[in-house]
């Protein structure tokens, strides 16, 4: 039978306060009072500007450094309470600044994680290499079991050290910044992997990173940093609507666009459009149109142009209607080309009848 007692968290943190103590000075608090969870089988993206201390919060957790006040907590132990390998079967963690190098293999460097599960001796058993086979698996990165880790590309890498991370068995996985040198299909890649990996294992991944619009498919909660030292904890919808996605990031050259989940370039329009069609043509017109200043009005009579779309089984035209003329265009860019062409002191086109196709 299924009930809805809240689970237990796999790591928490109570009135925590991190930053940086320096000898003969008060500390420089980065947040405080600070109380997170991070519960099993959950992928928590952390978010925020450069220099907020996202970097300072992953290792305050992994317990690499001392908290100014509070604690954490891992399955109800504060972490300072663990022996190095108490807290090494526990959390592993993946830095950027980590990426190995050296006549190492791949396969040696995920043996690695094994450590804190081998005795004295560091001999490694058939179990080990089992996990350490499984944990290659698990990121698709077998092939590359016996190639030496300097010949691999930065996301190959990454692959082996969240490979390692993973032979651990630790149920707590924490990253700092892992896509930061990937391109797109990599970055995508990895986030679908560490997304699965949380599913199929019960992990708590907490990443940090840059790319907003990946956490926002990817992860089932978002951390806001704030400049202020704050953390907003939520569903990466729920922070959209409310507006707690724009307050952290906000700035004078961007806005938050709620209706398609992303930043614009800020820009006051002076002048507006009527675009009547739907779907992801018309999405992409208006964005065309905004990049050259252009808003929406609010009906078709205070509108400078009225743009129709036009979609058939085969393709898919535009036309503007200025002043009573209406011209068509077979692209958006030939659209575009039309609306760049200079006006004469009426605000018109010297040619109004000119259809640039």
């Amino acid at each position: 039978m299924r009930t809805n007692a809240p689970q237990n968290p796999h790591l928490q943190t109570k009135n925590l306060s991190i930053g940086y103590s320096r000898k003969k000075q008060l500390p420089s608090i980065v947040a405080s009072n600070l109380n997170l969870k991070l519960n099993p089988g959950e992928f928590v993206c952390l978010l925020g500007p450069n220099g907020v201390g996202k970097s300072t919060l992953i290792r305050a957790l992994a317990g690499m450094d001392t908290p100014l006040e509070g604690n954490v907590q891992i399955e109800n132990t504060d972490i300072r309470n663990l022996t190095p390998r108490e807290r090494a079967r526990r959390i592993s963690v993946v830095l950027t600044e980590s990426l190995p190098m050296g006549m190492f293999s791949a396969n040696a460097i995920v043996a690695l994680g094994r450590h804190p599960h081998t005795n004295w001796t560091g001999i490694l058993s058939d179990h080990d290499r089992e996990r350490i086979a499984e944990a290659l698996h698990a990121v698709e990165g077998t092939s590359l079991a016996e190639r030496q880790i300097s010949e691999l590309s930065d996301g190959e890498k990454q692959k082996i050290m969240i490979a390692r991370a993973l032979a651990q068995e630790a149920p707590i996985m924490l990253l700092d910044e892992p896509t930061a040198f990937l391109d797109l299909p990599r970055r995508v890649e990895l986030m679908h992997t560490l997304r699965e990996l949380t599913q199929k294992k019960r992990l708590s991944i907490l990443l940090s990173t840059h790319d907003l619009d990946l956490a926002l498919h990817c992860a089932d909660k978002l951390w806001l940093f704030g400049k202020e030292g704050n953390i907003i904890e939520g569903i990466p919808e729920a922070l959209a609507l409310e507006g707690s996605i724009a307050s952290v990031f906000a700035s004078e050259s961007l806005d938050w666009d709620t209706e398609q989940g992303s930043f614009r370039m800020h820009r006051t329009p002076c002048k507006f459009i009527w675009i009547e069609g739907t779907g992801a043509e018309r999405i992409w017109t208006r964005r065309a149109f905004a990049r050259r200043g252009y808003g929406l009005s609010d009906s078709p009579e205070s509108a400078r142009f009225v743009v129709k779309i036009k979609k058939t089984a085969k393709n898919v035209e535009w036309e503007i209607i200025d002043h009573g003329l209406a011209h068509p265009f077979h692209s958006l860019e030939s659209l575009m080309g039309w609306i760049a062409r200079p006006t004469n002191r009426n605000g018109k086109h010297p040619d109004p009848h000119f259809p640039l196709k």
